[in-house]
């Protein structure tokens, strides 16, 4: 099953089943789930729920994908988004060799950082560019894990049942602020950095752990090319290990780091400029396509 949030015609933005071939969604208020949020409904998205739900769904009206406009399924995250730093080890590479100051790969231990995100970019919306700040402007394609439920000292093997579903988060970075700074907060925590999108597949959908096709392009050429089984530190453990030290709600958002090709692993450097459009692709779930401006 397919979840989005959309603004209505009547000006209400809320959550909704995506239909199975894309081109209408219901309200789950329709549905007898009157929630404002898709972070409230989650919690009560059960298999069992969702199963009635799609039974539900052959005796209820509704709406035409055009007549909406599709918000990032989670628009704006109740706590900041759990990101993956050098996840992809073809990633690694390139990040030391553009700069291992700031890029030190040597490690044993996840990098995990947070990501604020005041109001995620939706398909279709725009990357603010920020040229008054930013002259190095990167895009990150990654697939992005939904939690169903408190996860608190999960065991690794029970941390598929914590799982809601995936969605495509580009995690888009200011290089050169993010090399100044030493750390990797403010310069992936700009307004307009975070597309979300465009829905939230449910794990049911998709088999565990996921082997995706991930690409990105820019401008229609491609650029990241893998698969999501390629992680370093896979999403059992990430789960595992930051659930033994932390309580992570339902709607939590953690994304799992990106593959090789990003602009800054040319020689020379791609970055993004105003004008340019990025593509975020996973298998089995969509594509997120946004423009710079």
């Amino acid at each position: 099953m397919r979840f989005v949030t959309c603004l209505g015609p009547d000006g209400v933005e809320e959550p909704a089943v995506l239909s199975a071939d894309g081109t209408a969604v219901t309200p789950l208020r329709w549905l007898g789930l009157p929630c404002d949020t898709l972070t409230e409904a989650i919690p009560q998205l059960t298999p069992a729920v969702r199963a009635g739900l799609a039974l539900a769904l052959s005796a209820i009206p509704s709406v035409p994908l055009d007549a909406v406009q599709l918000q990032s399924p989670i628009p704006c995250p109740a706590q900041d988004v759990v990101c993956l730093g050098i996840n992809y080890m073809a990633h690694s590479d390139e990040a030391e060799k553009y700069s291992a100051d700031a890029f030190a790969t040597q490690h044993q231990d996840a990098i995990y950082f947070s990501k604020r995100v005041t109001r995620a970019v939706p398909d279709g919306g725009f990357i603010e560019a920020h040229t008054d700040l930013v002259k190095k402007l990167d895009y990150e394609c990654e697939l992005a894990v939904v939690l169903g439920r408190d996860a608190k000292d999960v065991p690794a093997g029970q941390t598929r049942d914590y799982v809601f579903g995936y969605t495509i988060l580009n995690d888009v970075s200011a290089r050169d602020v993010q090399t100044a700074h030493k750390q990797w907060y403010f310069g992936k925590s700009l307004d307009g950095f975070t597309p979300i999108g465009p829905c939230i597949v449910t794990a049911d959908e998709i088999a565990f752990p996921p082997a995706l096709h991930i690409t990105a392009r820019v401008n229609g050429e491609l650029r990241q090319d893998s698969t999501t089984d390629l992680l370093i530190t896979s999403i059992a453990d990430i789960i595992e290990e930051l659930s033994s030290g932390m309580t992570l709600l339902p709607g939590t958002i953690i994304s799992t780091g990106t593959p090789s090709g990003v602009g800054m692993g040319f020689d020379p450097p791609k970055f993004l400029k105003p004008g340019d459009v990025v593509e975020c692709a996973i298998e089995g779930i969509g594509t997120l396509r946004n423009t710079v401006r």
